[in-house]
């Protein structure tokens, strides 16, 4: 599983590898006009998140069952392979990307383009 182990220390401030995956700092604007990833952000605090968007509306999780498809769809990995683990009614979450050490490598490269 994932452990951090073979991680550079160049990591997005965004992703934190984690037990069993990879977790990201994700800011969530449903009722958009598309669904994307509109890149890395920085708050006022200067925390670093992805800024995503989803046509979903924020009712009954269909705005976190969007993100979680969208963020599955951009990494090439099963939509069972991610979920939204905290922040479920708030803009700022965290979502999980259960994976091996391999595709947490290969997640890495994915992000480096954002």
């Amino acid at each position: 599983m994932c452990d951090g182990a073979g991680v550079n220390a160049g990591l997005p401030s965004f992703f934190t590898p984690s037990g069993d995956g990879v977790r990201l700092a994700v800011r969530l604007t449903p009722k958009s006009s598309r669904d994307a990833i509109d890149g890395v952000r920085q708050s006022a605090d200067g925390k670093a998140f992805l800024a995503a968007r989803v046509r979903a509306v924020p009712e009954d999780g269909k705005a976190n069952k969007a993100l979680e498809v969208l963020l599955a769809k951009a990494l090439g990995v099963p939509k069972s392979s991610v979920s939204v683990v905290a922040g479920h009614t708030s803009r700022l979450k965290t979502a999980m990307i259960a994976c091996e050490m391999e595709e947490q490598n290969r997640i890495v490269e994915k992000f480096a383009g954002f």
